[in-house]
């Protein structure tokens, strides 16, 4: 298992993870790739979990920090590789990476009642309302952020 950064060649491993979940699903199609590319490489940072050398890789689960903003824009792992601490991995990686560039104040939005709004509650962030789009919407500030893994 290697926790390392994402790149553009991770894209149709990124996408599979992506469509993958059972919780706060997709449209195929809906994100393009060069949006994601975008949040890559223009306005922040990904992670993968990489399970495989290449030439095949197989990747356990992504994260994508908007280090624009401080948005959580993606944290899904593969159904087959849950409860193996790489969400976790992913989430402390990007968190602190984001943190590091200077943000005080990191967001996000999930689906109220899914697995996922637990995670985040566990990892320390803090609720706040559902907005308009149906969301949860969460906060975390750099003041209180011990990673897990440290």
């Amino acid at each position: 298992m290697t926790l390392r950064i994402a790149t553009r060649a991770d894209t149709a491993e990124i996408w599979r993870v992506r469509y993958a979940v059972a919780e706060n699903t997709l449209t195929p199609g809906r994100i393009s790739d060069a949006e994601l590319h975008a949040h890559l490489e223009d306005h922040g940072r990904g992670w993968v979990v990489e399970l495989a050398p290449a030439p095949r890789l197989s990747i356990a689960g992504f994260a994508i920090g908007d280090a624009r903003d401080g948005n959580i824009w993606a944290l899904f792992v593969d159904p087959a590789c849950e409860g193996q601490g790489h969400g976790r991995r992913l989430h402390d990686a990007m968190v602190g990476w984001l943190f590091s560039t200077g943000l005080q104040r990191l967001s996000l939005g999930t689906q109220p009642g899914s697995r996922a709004e637990a995670f985040y509650r566990r990892a320390g962030w803090h609720p706040l309302h559902v907005d308009d789009h149906g969301e949860r919407r969460f906060e975390r500030f750099a003041a209180d952020w011990t990673p897990a893994h440290a």
